[in-house]
């Protein structure tokens, strides 16, 4: 029986290995690392929505374009002839629309948009037009 010179026994060290959690977590970043590319949080697919039931025959008609540019009119229905007018900005879409209302009060509006147009312009179209008075907004759809 031999003895440690101080006169105590071999202690026992309290310890946590970290080297298999290290390697857990390694993996993990390098699955990360490569299913990351393949999402592409930028594509949105949007949803199509069915016609209406009872669609407006008369309404005015804002066309969106993504170089700022818009067509807007009054379009008479079935048989009836289309009065377009061309706007440069926003504001000179805005400055027909309120003309437009201001004959036509009572008139539904349909705006329809590029795919390729930023979405904040739809959205700032529909709140301007809501602003205005108008009390029927609607998008047009494929």
């Amino acid at each position: 029986m031999s003895m440690n010179p101080r006169g105590r026994g071999r202690r026992f060290k309290a310890e946590i290995n970290v080297v298999p959690y290290i390697d857990v977590m390694l993996v993990l970043l390098v699955i990360f690392m490569v299913a990351a590319p393949l999402t592409n949080p930028s594509v949105i697919n949007l949803p199509q929505a069915s016609k209406s039931a009872l669609p407006p025959t008369e309404y005015i008609q804002v066309a969106l374009k993504p170089d700022a540019a818009a067509t807007i009119g009054i379009n008479r229905g079935r048989g009836g002839a289309t009065e377009m007018q061309t706007a440069s900005g926003r504001p000179d879409l805005l400055g027909k629309l309120e003309a437009l209302h201001k004959a036509n009060p009572a008139m539904p509006v349909m705006i329809a948009a590029d795919k390729d147009i930023r979405y904040d312009e739809v959205i700032q179209t529909i709140s301007e037009a809501k602003k205005m008075g108008f009390d029927r907004v609607g998008l047009a759809t494929r």
